[in-house]
């Protein structure tokens, strides 16, 4: 029997991140070298990969990235998808069989512009209707990605072997993010691994959400399905419904899932006081509990972020117009090499990089 002292367990989960502000374009070899070098904080039951500006011919559409448990799946599905969008393109996604991956769902992708059936509905709202509804049937398809201009890849491997299969050689975009998972409460599966998506969000996350239960219940009041068997959907969710749905600023979507402690908005300024005490009464469901540190990415640009006493670890690096974040300072220092400036994010104050132009993560 192993005793404790035994065997290393060290806070889980890798996450690295980067972003070049100018949007220039970066192949997948730092991201995935800053992986590797992380290779003893997952076990190899999920790796994966989210990249941003990788779709420039077809980026007006959604990319629909679905996985397939067999043909008879995709018959049944495919059609579905038609009576919901126009289907500009559509391809089974280019892997290659590894050593280390041999068995994987049937993965295809889709460039889909959806059909609306008045002129007043909202695009986004239709998209992720669709997407919940496609995920609820228990059919044999999931929708695993589903923003324009960018994609997840993602399995069951460690992370340099999920970009070998998928051949992440061929992409270039101005944002990765990435994952290893050490799942502690949820089985290795394909659908489990992250990044989790929805439209232009995608997390990457290391640590455990002991509040799932109630940011579930409070998330499915408005219609999202928490049905994948792991607490980070909840987080990609959360921002979705607080940023886009409900138009609060990045700044004061930080301030509802890490909100300042009571304490410290007695000791605020009035009107930053009373702002404050707005959110944790009205947004109160929204609080992100427990351990984690998570990169959170859309077009517009990237973000790192600790929980409010920093249980999980979260480094930043920068150099020029590239902000690096990672699990460890070793892995940030190979995503951005000579950085001009290296720290430690506080718990619950974001590592912050948008393209240039944008004010915010979202429109």
């Amino acid at each position: 029997m192993l005793k404790e002292g035994e065997i290393r367990i060290p806070s889980g989960c890798a996450i690295s991140g980067i972003i070049n502000r100018n949007k220039e374009l970066m192949n997948c070899s730092n991201i995935v070298s800053s992986m590797a070098l992380m290779r003893e904080r997952s076990n190899g039951l999920g790796g994966g990969f989210a990249s941003y500006g990788i779709y420039p011919a077809y980026s007006k559409y959604y990319a629909l990235h679905l996985f397939y448990d067999n043909q008879q799946a995709r018959h049944q599905v495919e059609p579905e998808l038609h009576k919901s969008f126009d289907i500009i393109h559509s391809e089974e996604i280019k892997t290659r069989r590894t050593r280390q991956v041999r068995t994987s769902p049937i993965i295809y992708r889709y460039f889909a512009k959806p059909r609306l059936l008045f002129e007043d509905d909202n695009e986004e709202d239709l998209v992720v209707s669709i997407i919940m509804q496609l995920n609820s049937q228990n059919n044999g398809a999931y929708v695993f990605s589903s923003g324009k201009n960018m994609g997840s890849f993602k399995g069951v491997g460690y992370p340099e072997d999920i970009a070998e299969f998928y051949c992440l050689e061929d992409y270039r975009g101005y944002i990765w993010t990435a994952h290893g998972r050490f799942p502690t409460n949820t089985p290795g599966w394909w659908g489990g691994a992250h990044p989790f998506c929805l439209l232009d969000w995608s997390v990457v996350h290391n640590g455990e959400l002991s509040s799932y239960g109630n940011n579930r219940a409070y998330l499915e009041m408005f219609g999202y399905n928490c049905a994948l068997q792991t607490d980070t959907e909840v987080v990609a969710y959360t921002f979705d419904l607080l940023v886009r749905r409900h138009g609060l600023s990045m700044e004061h979507a930080v301030n509802c899932v890490c909100p300042p402690f009571w304490a410290q908005i007695a000791r605020m300024d009035g009107e930053k006081a009373a702002v404050m005490k707005s959110l944790r009464v009205v947004y109160g469901n929204a609080l992100l509990n427990g351990p984690f540190s998570i990169v959170l990415a859309t077009g517009r640009g990237m973000m790192g972020l600790n929980d409010r006493i920093k249980l999980r670890p979260l480094v930043a690096a920068t150099k020029g117009d590239v902000l690096a974040v990672s699990s460890e300072e070793s892995a940030v220092r190979v995503l951005c090499p000579e950085p001009e400036q290296v720290w430690q994010p506080e718990g619950g104050h974001p590592a912050l990089g948008l393209v240039k132009g944008e004010t915010s993560l979202w429109a």
